[in-house]
């Protein structure tokens, strides 16, 4: 009978799901596509045949252009109340999790064999003419033999490079620009299709893998074509973006290990930005426009979000950071495009900073242009018993001019000045008499300078 394997693959005590024992009538060829919450993500195609529903799973969904095939797989017939069916299939039933309705309406059939079935779909979401032709066994392709309802729709675009921004100060007049927290953490654009998620750093290279549970993200999206600007973060115990945590999670590899790491360093993709939406690119729009794109997207999961944005709120938004011990803001000309692969004015980059003066102990010798000569100042913050503890090192900021007055003021040792902390390899040791004036943003968790910059020489005997 047409609907035994269908039968056989359930217990009707525990699913929800129409047993077929009453078909309902019809006066017309119907179809629906079920978005399908299964172990994976696929959207479910029925179209109604000889009393039954003839079905294929679609992994990636309808392809809304005849450029581009997708996997159908045949799966068994259903019945026709599965027309109406919308709900919960317990977990550990065949195809347990959340089905509901994605497009539903009427078709013309063209052609129906056992390998080859041609319709025009009239549904609420999809409309045009397909072909379904197997390939193999349970494997069919679908292809839209229209062309796209929208003649201008676009294939999602690879090899797209992030926006980047120039370091600065805030500007004078903060009222054309939207501030966002700057976030501590690994830039990633994400390309999603057909509930899937493909994630690309900087580079280019791709990390998907190393990142699982922004997978989910796809789903929430459904059958929605996009590329996402954000950022990977990881949080401290404190809650606060903490790139030394996030560092345990770059370049990781192996499935097994990366899952016990993603258990124990959670991260959250937050997204900024939409730079390609169903079929077109957004990047020639102003930033306010595709910030009313990107909120209308509703990211909010367990481990993606849209961070907030904040017009002309420049210096109350770098105030909050420093307060709350974050790196600082990015700023955004709300009129500027998106420019790809350019680091430009239009995003500025304004950081939190704090001062120091540290004893310079050692220095490690430059590389290129400044081979032989010193390329960084290993720096001692005086602890209470006297020792000094190393506090890393400083080559960002250090002059050719500056360079030389060390070379001639700094006197070699050969017993190491500090008591404690981590010492770079190569470091050639000095008397510890001369301090420097250091910039930084943080203390990472071993005491250690984050993105320290050399700002001023202080002799022995100088304040």
């Amino acid at each position: 009978m047409p609907l035994d394997e269908y039968r056989d693959r359930r217990d009707f005590t525990t699913t929800p799901e129409p047993d077929g024992a009453t078909p309902a009538p019809a006066d017309q060829r119907r179809f629906v596509i079920q978005e399908h919450h299964a172990t994976a993500l696929h959207w479910d195609l029925r179209l109604e045949h000889d009393g039954v529903l003839a079905s294929w799973a679609l992994p990636k969904g309808i392809p809304p252009d005849p450029r581009q095939n997708r996997l159908a797989v045949r799966t068994e017939d259903h019945p026709l109340e599965y027309l109406e069916f919308s709900g919960e299939i317990p977990r550990g039933e065949y195809g347990g999790g959340l089905m509901g309705i994605w497009d539903e309406g009427t078709f013309d059939e063209e052609k129906f064999r056992d390998d080859e079935v041609i319709v025009v779909l009239h549904g609420e979401r999809v409309t045009g003419r397909y072909v379904l032709f197997q390939t193999g066994g349970k494997n069919w392709m679908i292809h839209r033999m229209d062309p796209p309802e929208d003649p201008d729709r676009e294939l999602l675009p690879e090899g797209i490079t992030p926006m980047l921004a120039k370091p600065s100060s805030l500007p004078a007049n903060t009222d054309d620009w939207a501030f966002e927290i700057k976030w501590d953490g690994v830039r990633a654009l994400a390309s999603v299709q057909g509930g899937r998620v493909r994630l690309h750093g900087r580079s280019g290279l791709e990390m998907t893998a190393t990142y699982p549970e922004v997978r989910g993200l796809g789903a929430s999206l459904g059958m929605v074509e996009c590329i996402l600007d954000g950022e990977l973060v990881a949080f401290d115990d404190a809650g606060k973006p903490s790139f030394e945590r996030l560092q345990q999670r770059i370049n990781i590899a192996g499935t097994s290990r990366i899952a016990r790491v993603a258990q124990s360093v959670p991260v959250t993709y937050h997204v900024f930005d939409v730079l390609f939406l169903e079929g077109h690119s957004t990047m020639s729009l102003p930033y306010t426009d595709r910030r009313r794109l990107l909120e209308g997207l509703q990211l909010d999961g367990p481990s993606w979000s849209t961070p907030a944005s904040h017009v002309g709120a420049g210096a109350e938004m770098l105030e909050f950071t420093r307060q709350q011990g974050l790196e600082g803001v990015i700023g955004k000309r709300v009129d500027s495009r998106y420019e790809a692969g350019k680091r430009s004015g239009a995003w500025i980059k304004v950081k939190n900073s704090q001062r120091i003066q540290l004893v310079i102990g050692g220095y490690t010798l430059g590389r290129d242009g400044r081979s032989g000569h010193i390329g960084a100042v290993v720096l001692g913050e005086p602890q209470a018993d006297g020792t000094l503890r190393c506090a890393g090192k400083a080559g960002s900021g250090l002059t050719g001019a500056l360079i030389d007055e060390l070379e001639a003021l700094l006197v070699p040792r050969a017993t190491s000045p500090f008591g404690s902390g981590t010492v770079p390899a190569g470091t050639t040791f000095v008397e510890p008499v001369h301090r420097a004036e250091i910039e930084f943003t943080e203390w990472t968790a071993s005491r250690t300078l984050r993105h320290p910059t050399f700002k001023a020489l202080l002799r022995a005997g100088e304040d």
